[in-house]
């Protein structure tokens, strides 16, 4: 009776929810593996928080060997899908609580990233399937010397040396110094990304203007103590300051222009005098012809006299005064 029969007929496949074949919708044919399988809960395969990207990594990752390499690189060298898809859908099962990836230092000195898949989130498994390190194995006690029921118990899952391995690995060693990235220079807001508009100078160089131009800078720091300026910057100014003086500008109107509405604080006041000499300078004053006013000539009907009866009235064009077209187109 213990002989085998290998004639026997494998299992039948499972039928269908409730015995019977639905008339609509998916059809199950199941048939029994018998190696090579892994074991999916619903939970992760009817997930309605993930996308089906994530939800077939999770499958893959789960069904693969432990130690095996699951970086983006290796994923995307071994699906269709893009990087960014990839780790996508890696954040995507952080987040749900099916990936955990940690940074971890080995005792060579080296930083690696340690990845554990969860099959079932939340829960606490007995025994996590971590790869031991080498130098954890040289340090433990070979199993060979070790007594029959020793080695017996060492094979079974024991949860002390798996628990404190993980509490080893929860605290996150500081990054290292040579991975932090470079420091990002931002320029200052206020830093000129184009050059400055060219100071106006006068049309012809005028001493009396110059002299004008230096007197009124030097005595702006009377009305705005912030506006005291050096010899060297009273000199650079004065070409534009003559030339609003040569367009017949007042000097107070430029005084007011430029003591008007200082920044508080002022750092720099010639490059705000500058400014505003170069971005106000008024336009030249128009000169009597273009300030006459326009003739209006063309509205104006000239007065002609009647071909036949010399009478004077308004026509653009010589010919007959109104009384004797109407006596003409009464004889016609």
């Amino acid at each position: 009776m213990g002989t085998q029969q290998v004639s026997a007929h494998p299992c039948a496949p499972s039928p269908a929810s409730g015995g019977v074949t639905p008339s609509s919708g998916v059809i199950h044919v199941n048939v029994r593996h018998a190696a090579g399988f892994t074991v999916i809960g619903n939970h992760l395969s009817r997930h309605r928080g993930l996308s089906l990207v994530a939800i077939g990594l999770a499958v893959h990752i789960q069904s693969l060997p432990a130690g095996a390499k699951i970086g983006i690189k290796v994923l995307t060298g071994r699906f269709p899908e893009s990087e960014a898809r990839i780790a996508a859908a890696l954040r995507e099962l952080e987040a749900t609580g099916y990936l955990r990836r940690s940074r971890v230092r080995l005792p060579d000195g080296r930083i690696v990233t340690r990845t554990v898949s969860h099959n079932q989130p939340g829960a606490e498994a007995p025994a996590l399937a971590i790869p031991r390190q080498r130098t954890a194995r040289r340090s433990a006690p070979a199993p060979l010397s070790a007594p029959a029921p020793a080695r017996a118990a060492a094979a079974e899952p024991a949860p002390q040396p798996l628990v404190r391995q993980p509490a080893r690995q929860a605290p996150a060693p500081p990054p290292a110094p040579a991975t932090a990235p470079p420091p990002v220079h931002v320029p200052a807001p206020t830093a000129r990304t184009a050059a400055p508009s060219p100071l106006p100078r006068p049309r012809a160089a005028v001493p009396e203007l110059h002299r004008a131009a230096t007197a009124l800078l030097a005595d702006l720091r009377r009305h705005a103590p912030q506006l005291a300026l050096s010899e060297r910057d009273v000199e650079a100014l004065a070409p534009g300051v003559a030339t609003w003086l040569e367009r017949d500008a007042h000097p107070d109107t430029v005084r007011q222009a430029l003591t008007t509405d200082l920044p508080v604080p002022l750092r720099h006041p010639a490059k705000l005098l500058r400014h505003r000499i170069t971005t106000l300078l008024p336009p030249p004053l128009p000169g009597t012809q273009e300030l006459a006013p326009v003739r209006r000539r063309a509205l104006v009907i000239p007065l002609q006299n009647c071909d036949t009866c010399d009478r004077a009235f308004r026509s653009r064009d010589p010919g007959h005064c109104r009384d004797c077209r109407a006596r003409v187109h009464a004889v016609a």
